[in-house]
């Protein structure tokens, strides 16, 4: 066990008590909390690749504690009888677990079928990572300092932009990855 699988197991276990502050309404809490995880990424992140510590274990749970954060706050911020100032509509986190879930079973059909192994990421799927994640960052800062609206509201189509742009592309790239003499 690494320092770094340590943090990232760490990290992992912050995701039952943020989802009890958003719940029980502590929204500052939940942000901070939020965050902290995100710092616990870049830190754990750090320390596999400076100590030379990179691990099987932490290529599988460290994607795993990143997603499992970000749908739970997308979840969070959609329940509707949380009694949240600003929540985000019940259809985004939808549209974007929908897109996970047609990723990865995808990939599996194609490690199963054709035994294809890598799915790098691609640069849309870098945009959707990192405007989801600035969409939920600036959904926790207005329910808990108050941000404005419209930016919040500019951040939300930026995320179905590339939600659903990325997930195009994943099936582009695949079906010329499978169409791809070998």
């Amino acid at each position: 066990m690494t320092y770094a699988n340590l943090i990232t197991i760490l990290r992992m276990a912050t995701i039952p008590f943020f989802l009890m502050a958003m719940i029980y309404g502590h929204y500052t809490t939940g942000f901070f909390l939020f965050v902290g995880a995100g710092l616990g990424d870049a830190l754990d992140g750090f320390l596999a690749r400076y100590f030379r510590q990179k691990t099987s274990l932490g290529a599988f749970l460290d994607p795993m504690a990143d997603k499992l954060m970000l749908t739970t706050a997308y979840v969070t911020l959609a329940l509707p009888n949380i009694g949240l100032p600003h929540p985000i509509p019940v259809w985004l986190p939808i549209l974007t677990i929908c897109r996970d879930v047609v990723i990865v079973l995808i990939a599996l059909l194609l490690h199963l079928h054709a035994g294809i192994q890598k799915f790098p990421p691609s640069w849309p799927g870098k945009c959707t990572t990192f405007f989801q994640i600035a969409f939920a960052v600036a959904c926790l800062i207005e329910n808990a300092f108050d941000l404005p609206e419209l930016l919040v509201l500019g951040l939300q189509w930026t995320v179905v932009f590339f939600t659903t742009y990325s997930g195009l592309h994943y099936l582009w790239r695949v079906r010329h990855q499978i169409s791809a003499p070998s």
